[in-house]
């Protein structure tokens, strides 16, 4: 299949190249070349231009073709070499066999089809310019297939030819009544588009003449057969869905669907009318009737007298094509006659029917004789064919009676094919679903993996951006200095030239001195920096000796006078000196045309370096012009990032302001202490928030401070609009409309601070203000509401804390002793498996007892070590009454663990009696942990994040969670214990109904599969981001930061 839908790809015309290459093939291959080419001959036989209808046996072979090859490869491959762009009748026919595949053809046939769909939008176009003829029927066929292909693409689990039951078509709804509404607009759109096709057909016949006989006439009629089978189950479905949304919506909002509803009734019921009166449709289809008057929704009652209208193919009709069966009648009518002359002959002889009568040799036989043997004979003759008549029609009766039987028989295996087909098809689009669910997460991991490299890389540009900067700066103080190192040994040189001709002995030592310095710059020429450094101190040391000789220069004109003796010595002297400062200039000579290379040299140096710095400069700007483009990258993602988390926090609470509409919302209550708690803890998250603000106004590059805040804020304040609307259910009607209606202004204030967060524009000047507001109303609206009998006297605050800590260990003291008194019952009068199965769950939940008691006395230890270190120098009391919502929080969490208990250990007692269900023992343990949850949420709000104390009291808590899933695995372990037990008869069971029953099963199976798998993800994200946020409001991540 993957060879074949590739070489379609490839070649405009594949199949022949294929077939070519593989003659002499393997088995397989001449197997699937014989397929192609007998798929290639019915589609052409059933796809051309002959105006007559479509024969069944081609569409048929079309249809199975699909099945085997389990999509439409090969019909797209044949159709896209078909001029259906110049001819009418050519496009009419693809359309016909098109739409049958989609009934009736394998499930992929869609997928395989959606690719093109644009190009058959771009064909109903071209052929809606044409106005007569074919062409206007196929622009309407071409769209009304469109909108099929659209409709099973949002709906996937309606199949292709809409056969579907009551139980089904509620769970394409999945019990939404959203999802209900916009199923029957789209039902709407999808009958609207047949009827339209209906009635295109209609008018372009000639109805006052017998069109319907006609080859043509049947062309264009043909196609209607399919469409009238999709227009009954639409009617059918669209009266059961508008009945169903009458029940949960208003009246006055669906009356622009009940209006829609009743004019395609009344079309669908005069074109079923005309179309039951045609010649040509009574033969191959029995068309329903529909009502006299349409359904009256507003009367639910009326749903009970609704019938479905079953649209009925007669066997004979299953083949328009096939000739009339009446070669059986002609051959029994034959061997009759046969058998008549035969035993004409015997009796009166073979001669007898040339002379019948014997006219020419009367022997003796008068004519009274002759005319009673005559009426004799015709008598005969009567009563033969009288036998006749009737063996016909008894064969007759017989052959139609078996072909009903037969018929019953193939449309209940076709039914229980379609079944399995179906429930296959389901399985492989879950599993289909279930890969993209998986690449979409992979993809999601990827992009995370791709964000973290490019921070990464953004922080390693940063740093080789600072280390350039950094060597830039070297590199301009060395040039620097290097310059300044120049211009000294310029000076010196100088300075050198003019001492020179002071004193013939003070040239030479200047000599020798330019000698090394010449030399040590030919040095430094080769290394830089160290050649500059080391004539900067050779120069040095020229000027210290120069310093000498001008001081030893001065003692020998003080000592001239006193060696004026040697006056003429020195004089011949000086000859010789001349002489040598002759040879000592040529030397300083060549001296200078050194030092003239050398300061060539270091110009050339300078003009290096200068181009290096300017090179150096323009890696410069254009780093920083990276720099600012990652910056404002880095400023864009930042932003975008806050503007992702404002829209999931605007969500959430659309979500809660909806849900206050919702009818099962209804029945959900809560207390006024608890509204109080979480309107506390919003307006503190309130303040964090502003903090935060402030911090990203400040620096907008930092956004991580911001993000948990929001979506914070958007959990608690959606929690306090359902907890508000939950209490208004439980208060007066005054409290509870205030409540109700500042709850929804809550959340529309909340709306509209989100909105600006998230326009860049409005950012900075966001205020929260209103929503805080909003949160006192509630808080003052829930203090009114508060049950009075809360209403302990300050005073008797932490007596009434210590009281109910002592019942809570009471309660579960008591419990655990029922539950040794309940096993010590189940060891006396239970055995075997049940004995098993108490023993255990008992077993688990006096683990569990044993687990909160160690809860509980942990509790009372950090509840003291709280009141001592935050009391002071006050008393407990006065501390409990300072803090009194926290102590009514305790209060409130440690009544929760003692009923908790109580009722747990009802509904063990229940279960081991055998008159309860496992599924409340789990239920009851569940409620347990979230009651000892919420003791240690009441008990660590106050307390040191590194009291031992804390640490006990977490570790009691897992130990709590631990012993509840092990109540819940006991629980399930013995409920399959049970279950194993009790067998099923199938004995006196038929087969048909074995079968039946089976594939109600593996369909249950599916369902169930499907349902489990849905609430699992669900549960799964709904824990996720619960423990997010529960994370956030209590601090655990400073925690492990710390």
């Amino acid at each position: 299949m993957e060879r074949g839908g590739s070489s379609v790809r490839q070649v405009p015309n594949p199949l022949p190249k294929v077939l070519g290459r593989r003659g002499g093939g393997s088995g397989l291959e001449a197997e699937r070349e014989g397929f192609e080419r007998g798929q290639t001959v019915s589609i052409n036989k059933a796809i051309n231009t002959q105006e007559v209808a479509v024969k069944e046996k081609h569409a048929r072979t079309c249809i199975l073709g699909t099945h085997h090859e389990k999509g439409a490869q090969t019909f797209w491959s044949v159709v896209n070499r078909l001029p259906l762009s110049s001819n009418a009748v050519l496009c009419w026919k693809f359309c016909h066999v098109f739409h049958k595949l989609l009934r009736d053809g394998h499930s992929n046939v869609l997928k395989d089809s959606v690719r093109y769909k644009n190009e058959l939008s771009d064909m109903s176009r071209m052929w809606g310019h044409l106005s007569e003829g074919y062409g206007q029927l196929c622009s309407i066929y071409l769209k009304l297939l469109r909108t099929k292909m659209e409709f099973h693409i949002k709906n996937p689990r309606f199949p292709g030819n809409l056969q579907m039951s009551d139980r089904q078509l509620d769970e394409a709804g999945e019990n939404d009544v959203n999802n209900f509404f916009q199923l029957t607009v789209e039902m709407f759109d999808y009958l609207e588009c047949e009827l339209n096709l209906f009635q295109t057909v209609f008018g372009s016949l000639d109805m006052s003449r017998s069109v319907s006989v006609t080859a043509a006439g049947q062309c264009r009629l043909a196609p209607l057969i399919p469409v009238i089978l999709d227009c009954s189950h639409l009617y059918d479905y669209t009266v059961k869905l508008l009945f169903k949304l009458h029940s949960c919506l208003p009246a006055d909002t669906l009356q622009g669907h009940r209006d829609r509803f009743l004019e395609q009734f009344r079309k669908l019921k005069d074109l079923f009318y005309r179309s039951s009166n045609l010649q040509y449709f009574k033969r191959l289809i029995q068309i329903p009737q529909l009502p006299e008057n349409p359904p009256n929704f507003l009367r639910a009652s009326a749903l009970s007298e609704h019938i479905s209208p079953v649209v009925v193919i007669p066997a004979e009709a299953s083949s328009p094509d096939s000739e009339p069966i009446t070669d059986l009648v002609e051959m029994d009518t034959a061997s009759q006659q046969s058998l008549f002359d035969n035993k004409f002959d015997d009796i009166f002889g073979s001669s007898f029917s040339n002379d019948p009568f014997n006219f020419n040799s009367q022997n003796g036989m008068n004519k009274d004789d002759k005319d009673r043997l005559i009426e004799q004979l015709y008598r005969e003759v009567s009563a033969l064919k009288e036998e006749l008549d009737n063996a016909k029609a008894e064969s007759h009766r017989l052959v139609v009676q078996l072909r009903g039987r037969i018929s019953e028989l193939e449309a209940e295996l076709a039914e229980q094919l379609h079944l399995k087909q179906q429930a296959l098809d389901e399985s492989d689009f879950l599993r289909a679903e279930l890969e993209e669910l998986k690449k979409q997460w992979q993809d999601t991991e990827k992009a995370q993996r791709s964000l973290t490299e490019i921070e990464r890389k953004a922080q390693a540009n940063e740093q080789r951006y600072t280390k350039l900067k950094e060597k830039y700066s070297e590199l301009v103080q060395n040039h620097a200095d290097l310059l300044r190192k120049n211009a000294e040994v310029t000076k010196q040189v100088t300075v050198a030239r003019q001492a020179q001709g002071d004193m013939e002995r003070e040239k030479k030592e200047l000599e020798d001195s330019f000698q090394r310095v010449s030399e040590q710059a030919q040095r430094k020429t080769q290394e830089q920096v160290e050649i500059l450094e080391t004539l900067k101190r050779e120069l040095t040391a020229s000027k210290q000796e120069l310093q000498t000789l001008q001081s030893t220069l001065q003692a020998s004109l003080q000592s001239e006078a006193e060696h004026s003796t040697r006056t003429s010595s020195l004089e011949q002297e000086r000859d010789s000196l001349v002489a040598a400062v002759a040879q000592r200039s040529q030397e300083v000579g060549a001296l200078q045309a050194e030092l003239q290379h050398l300061k060539d040299a270091l110009d050339s140096q300078a003009k290096s370096s200068s181009k290096t710095l300017e090179t150096l400069q323009t890696q410069l700007g254009e780093k920083e012009s990276q720099e600012q483009a990652l910056q404002q990258r880095l400023l864009d993602e930042q932003f975008a990032l806050l503007q992702c988390t404002v829209r999931e926090a605007e969500q959430m609470v659309q979500d809660s302001l909806n849900r206050l509409d919702d009818p099962a919302h209804i029945s959900c209550t809560s207390s006024a202490d608890y509204l109080l708690c979480r309107t506390l803890a919003a307006s503190d998250c309130i303040e964090r928030l502003q903090g935060a603000h402030s911090k990203y106004l400040a620096n907008r590059s930092d956004v991580s401070s911001m993000l948990p805040c929001v979506a914070l804020f958007a959990h608690l304040i959606s929690d306090t609009i359902l907890q508000g609307s939950a209490t208004s259910h439980m208060a007066p009607m005054e409290p509870a409309d205030a409540l109700s209606e500042t709850c929804k202004q809550c959340g529309s204030e909340a709306l509209h601070y989100l909105g600006a967060l998230r326009d860049e524009a409005s950012l900075a000047c966001a205020d929260c203000t209103a929503v805080r507001d909003c949160l006192s109303r509630i808080s003052a609206i829930g203090e009114e509401l508060r049950p009075k009998g809360l209403d302990v006297e300050q005073e008797e605050l932490g007596d009434l804390v210590d009281k109910e800590m002592a019942a809570t260990s009471a309660a579960i003291e008591a419990a655990a002793s029922r539950i040794e008194d309940m096993l010590s019952k189940s060891r006396a009068g239970d055995t075997g498996v049940k004995l098993e199965v108490n023993e255990r769950i008992l077993a688990s939940c006096t683990d569990l007892m044993q687990a909160i008691q160690v809860l509980v006395l942990a509790s009372k230890d950090l509840q003291r070590e709280i009141v001592e270190s935050g009391r002071g120098a006050a008393s407990p009391k006065e501390f409990y009454a300072r803090n009194s919502r926290w102590t009514e929080g305790l209060i409130s969490a440690s009544k929760a663990v003692g009923w908790g208990a109580t009722v747990m250990v009802d509904a063990a007692d229940l279960v081991v009696q055998g008159k309860g269900k496992f599924e409340e023992l789990m239920v009851c343990s569940h409620e347990i942990a979230a009651s000892t949850a919420q003791l240690v949420a009441a008990s660590k709000v106050k307390a040191d994040k590194d009291s031992a104390n804390l640490v006990r009291l977490q570790q009691a808590s897992r130990g709590v969670n631990q012993a509840t899933a092990g109540v819940v695995a006991s629980t399930k372990s013995g409920k399959s214990q049970i279950e194993e037990k009790d067998t099923m008869d199938f004995s006196s069971m038929t087969l048909t109904q074995i079968k039946r029953q089976e594939m109600d099963s593996q369909v249950r199976v599916l369902e169930l599969e499907n349902q489990l798998q849905k609430e699992r993800r669900k549960l799964g994200e709904l824990r996720k981001k619960h423990y997010k946020l529960a994370g956030v409001a209590e601090g655990w991540e400073e925690d492990a930061a710390e």
